[in-house]
């Protein structure tokens, strides 16, 4: 039992030692603080406000045949900050403007459109779309046919232009209630950080003491491949750890003012699991590239897929139930997706997350065993 004690002190002591080496190397290393600090301060702001699916300031024309009260209350009601200011063009301008992307939309209102509609006929206008902008061209056009509508219901006298429904629908939007896509877009801009910048930077970790040829030193040394390993991971992902944290309070909740409604402790200590399975998925391609520029071939396409079809960017009921049920599988990320969404939009605590907490779990452990059987065989080939 005491040989057994001293052995796990020794463990831990080489170990802490390690991370203290390689914290030291990411310190020297400015390219690195420099990309880590940028993609969890600029990269989220930016993205979060740029990448922005709200229909806001849409480019209107409007084609005014009908000369009526009624055509300049439909121009005057597109208004800021959903439209720009309305342009009134010919009708032999519209091809030109939409083809060079002046227009996103054209409103043609048709002769003795308010004088037909107040004889009780039928009228119709037409609304010409640029959905080159799908969401952003489907929203405003539902905005368009609203104002349409409620302007028409004005000059008939009544608030609707049909029939009551007998149904009152009563929408009640919780989590994100102004439906603003910077609350969603911001938090996922950091989980997809911690993805990415977990496998870049444990896996160049492994790649620099390669080409350096450090690797050798440590061969020499009273060290288990174990060691190394865990040394790289922990390092790497406490740097990510504090990154991640310090975004999601100063960036997200201070400078982007979207509440975090959950724990963060919990949350850091769900990414703290979810760091070793794409720590040591970093370290496994480290071990299969000889060169940096290898492992960023590799790294690329793999993270491409692990973001896109991890429920991040698109709902994962979106996509084929054979692909769900293989990401799920083999990427811890969709999991890990689901836990901080539970987490920070809608404050779930443990008891609700345990089972993505679980499957992050076992396939971290799955991804370990291989890392670390790897990562023995590299060293014991130098």
């Amino acid at each position: 039992m005491t040989e057994r004690k001293s052995s796990l002190r020794t463990h831990l002591v080489n170990i802490g030692r390690l991370v203290a080496k390689e914290l030291r190397s990411i310190r020297s290393d400015p390219v690195m603080l420099i990309l880590v600090v940028y993609s969890f301060t600029i990269a989220v702001y930016t993205v979060s406000i740029g990448a922005s699916t709200e229909a806001v300031n849409l480019s209107v024309g409007v084609v005014d045949e009908d000369h009526s009260p009624l055509s300049r209350h439909l121009r005057d009601a597109l208004l800021p900050p959903i439209f720009q200011p309305a342009r009134q063009i010919p009708a032999s301008a519209i091809d030109s403007e939409m083809d060079h992307a002046r227009l996103v939309f054209v409103l043609e209102i048709p002769p003795k459109f308010e004088s037909d509609l107040l004889a009780g006929r039928q009228v119709s206008a037409q609304l010409n779309v640029d959905a080159t902008a799908m969401t952003q061209a489907g929203i405003g056009a539902s905005y368009l046919q609203g104002i349409i509508q409620r302007e028409v219901a004005n000059v008939l006298g009544r608030r609707e232009v049909q029939t009551a429904s007998p149904v009152n629908v009563v929408i009640s939007t919780r989590f994100n209630p102004n439906l603003t896509s910077a609350w969603f877009t911001s938090v996922m801009q950091v989980i997809n950080n911690i993805t990415m910048l977990t496998v870049i930077l444990t896996g160049a970790a492994l790649i620099r003491e390669r080409e350096q040829g450090t690797i050798e030193h440590l061969l020499v040394m009273p060290l288990v491949p174990a060691e190394i390993m865990l040394s790289k991971i922990l390092a790497n992902g406490l740097v990510l750890l504090l990154a991640a944290g310090f975004s999601l309070v100063v960036v997200v909740e201070w400078w982007l003012d979207v509440p975090i409604a959950g724990s963060l402790t919990l949350f850091l200590a769900g990414a703290a699991l979810y760091c070793f399975a794409v720590a040591a998925l970093g370290i496994l391609l480290g071990t299969i590239a000889t060169t940096m520029g290898q492992f960023g071939l590799l790294a690329i396409p793999i993270l491409v897929v692990m973001q896109l079809l991890s429920g991040s960017s698109t709902p994962m009921e979106s996509m084929p139930g054979w692909l769900q049920y293989v990401m799920r599988t083999i990427s811890p990320t969709p999991h890990f997706v689901e836990f901080a969404q539970a987490v920070l939009y809608r404050g779930a605590g443990p008891s609700i997350v345990w089972v993505q907490l679980a499957a992050v779990a076992v396939i971290a452990a799955i991804y370990l065993a291989i890392s670390l059987r790897q990562f023995r065989r590299m060293m014991v080939q130098a």
